[in-house]
C-alpha cells in the first residue's frame, strides 16, 4: 500500500519562512512501496503552487549523497522550493540509502536502488501525480554519490530520462575503493575488479549518441572528485558527446550544492521547454 503524509512540522516551518507571497510551493512525504527490496521508502514530493490535475507538469528528479538520506535536500537547501514554482515543475527527492551508490548491488539484496528509481519510483510518481508521462518531461541530477546515481541511472536508462546532471559527482568509482561504502554494495574491487569497471560512470560514455541526452555537470575546483570530472568531461568532448561542463570556485560542501543546483534547474527548464 502507498499513501502521502503531510511532512514534519519542521518543512512546514522552512516553507511560512521561505514563502514570501501568498502562494507558495507544497511539500509533501510520499511513503512508496519497493517490491524489489520488500520495503517502504520514502521521498520528498515539492508541488508548484499552480499544480493541478488540469495540467501535465515535468518532473526534476534530485538525489542525496553519501550519508544521507531523502530529507536532506528540503532541510539544507530549502530554497529548492522556489525552483518548483519558477520553473513550474515537480520536484522529487529519494531515498538512496546511506550508501545505497543508485544501481542494483549484486550483493546487497536491499540494495536494489537503479530498479527503484528507474522503475518502481517512477510508475509510484505518474500514478499519483499529474506528470509528463515520457522522457521529454524528466530529468534526474543530484551530489556527489546522486551525481554518480543521476548519470549512471540516465546513462542506461534513456528511455526513462531525458536529461540528466551531477554535482561534484562520483563518476569515477575505482579511485575511492576504501571509501564510501561502495564495497559493502560491490564487493571488494580486488575482488570484482569488472564491477567497479561497469559501474563507473566514466566508463558508460559508450551508451551514449550525440544529443540523445541533455547532459550538465559541474564540480568545484577544491572538490576531491574534480580530476574524475575532468576525466569524463575530455570523454564526452573524444566522442562527441555534447554537454555542459562547468568547474568553479568550490569545495565538496552544501554550500556549493546550494548554488550549483539554480543553474542546472536553469538548465532542465531549457530542456523541458525546448528552448534553443
Amino acid at each position: 500500500m502507498t499513501k502521502i503524509n503531510r511532512f514534519s512540522t519542521l518543512v512546514l516551518l522552512l516553507l511560512a519562512v521561505c514563502a514570501v507571497r501568498a502562494e507558495a510551493a507544497i511539500v509533501d512525504t510520499a511513503l512508496t512501496h519497493s517490491a524489489a527490496m520488500n520495503r517502504d521508502i520514502k521521498a520528498v514530493v515539492i508541488k508548484p503552487a499552480d499544480y493541478s490535475t488540469n495540467k501535465k507538469f515535468p518532473v526534476l528528479y534530485l538525489l542525496h549523497g553519501f550519508s544521507g538520506k531523502y530529507s536532506d535536500w528540503i532541510l539544507k537547501v530549502p530554497s529548492i522550493i522556489q525552483l518548483a514554482d519558477r520553473y513550474d515543475i515537480i520536484i522529487i527527492c529519494p531515498d538512496g540509502g546511506f550508501a545505497g551508490w543508485y544501481f542494483d548491488s549484486p550483493v546487497d539484496k536491499q540494495s536494489q536502488y537503479e530498479t527503484y528509481l528507474a522503475k518502481e519510483l517512477v510508475n509510484y510518481v505518474d500514478g499519483h501525480y499529474s506528470t509528463v508521462k515520457d522522457r521529454s518531461g524528466r530529468a534526474i541530477t543530484g551530489l556527489s554519490m546522486g551525481g554518480h546515481g543521476a548519470l549512471y541511472l540516465a546513462f542506461k536508462h534513456q528511455d526513462i530520462y531525458g536529461a540528466a546532471g551531477s554535482m561534484s559527482g562520483a563518476v569515477d568509482l575505482r579511485p575511492f575503493a576504501d571509501n564510501f561504502g561502495i564495497k559493502q554494495v560491490l564487493g571488494t574491487i580486488k575482488e570484482y575488479p569488472e564491477r567497479w569497471e561497469k559501474n563507473s560512470v566514466v566508463n558508460m560514455v559508450y551508451l551514449l549518441k550525440p544529443n540523445a541526452l541533455a547532459i550538465v555537470f559541474d564540480d568545484g575546483a577544491e572538490d576531491f572528485f574534480f580530476t574524475v570530472n575532468n576525466a569524463l568531461h575530455q570523454k564526452l568532448l573524444d566522442q562527441k558527446i555534447p554537454h555542459d561542463y562547468t568547474s568553479r570556485p568550490g569545495a565538496h560542501t552544501w554550500e556549493y550544492w546550494g548554488n550549483s543546483i539554480n543553474y542546472q534547474a536553469l538548465f532542465f527548464s531549457r530542456f523541458f521547454n525546448k528552448e534553443e
